[in-house]
């Protein structure tokens, strides 16, 4: 086994060794954690014991599970309206309105509460509505940076195929670029979980993970809030490779590629 190689970058190492680097460095972390250098900070012991105080006690299943149903509600909502945004962006009319739609991406939550509020009917409207902003904006600004690396050469193959407008977008973007936007969806999963706690801390009476993550905080009960974003945590990485399996047999074509180049 050559260490050398480990630390020379754009190095290639089997996947028996990169699993050995990954349960070393986290074993490492592990006993690191557990010694306490940081007096701060709850033991693994502790936490284990937080977690099934909140799983037996407070719902913390039940609570993710509302998490859950509300991401992805969300998700698809604003998948859907940021590709189609995406796709009108490649006429000219509807540029300033998709560039405009971008540039929310900068607007806070605090400012807009009060227009999302009239316009829900419900909590879980004013939560689900909040949420798809959040992720359409940033969504949206990746699948427009997408759209603008389309090749011209591209473009004029597509029209010596006889493929005009919608036609050529349809084949370039929708379908030419789906393993792309797959990906970006998978990401814009995660953004989701990020903003999740805010959200559901602005609309508490809804419930979900993010409110008790708020309220365990508040009480200063660390041990509880590193149960909870460990919990956060071990879903998302379930997810995230949900997601990208189902990237991979969507677009079986990406997978082959990314092994070409990785070797």
């Amino acid at each position: 086994m050559n260490f050398v190689q480990w630390f020379k970058p754009f190095s290639a190492v089997s996947r028996k060794t990169l699993l050995i680097l990954i349960g070393g460095q986290a074993a490492l972390a592990l006993l690191i954690w557990s010694l306490g250098p940081i007096q701060a900070l709850p033991t693994p012991a502790g936490i284990a014991k937080a977690w099934m105080g909140l799983v037996t006690q407070q719902g913390l299943l039940r609570e993710l599970w509302a998490s859950v149903e509300t991401i992805a509600y969300a998700l698809v909502i604003s998948s859907f309206l940021s590709i189609g945004i995406a796709a009108l962006y490649s006429a000219p009319f509807f540029r300033p309105m998709a560039q405009l739609i971008s540039s929310f991406r900068f607007l806070g939550f605090a400012g807009l509460t009060f227009l999302f509020t009239l316009a829900a009917a419900s909590g879980f409207e004013l939560k689900l509505a909040l949420l798809t902003f959040g992720m359409s904006v940033f969504l949206t600004t990746n699948l427009l940076s997408e759209v603008d690396t389309i090749p011209a050469t591209d473009i004029d193959y597509a029209k010596t195929l006889g493929m005009h407008g919608w036609r050529a977008m349809w084949e370039l973007f929708i379908l030419g670029r789906a393993h792309v936007s797959l990906d970006l969806i998978r990401q814009n999963a995660a953004v989701g979980w990020t903003l999740l706690s805010m959200v559901e801390g602005l609309v508490r009476s809804e419930g979900g993970i993010g409110s008790m993550l708020l309220t365990q905080n508040r009480h200063f009960n660390l041990d509880a809030v590193f149960a909870i974003q460990i919990t956060i945590l071990v879903y998302g990485l379930v997810q995230d490779r949900l997601l990208n399996t189902l990237r991979a047999t969507v677009c079986p074509y990406s997978e082959i590629e990314r092994r070409r180049q990785h070797g």
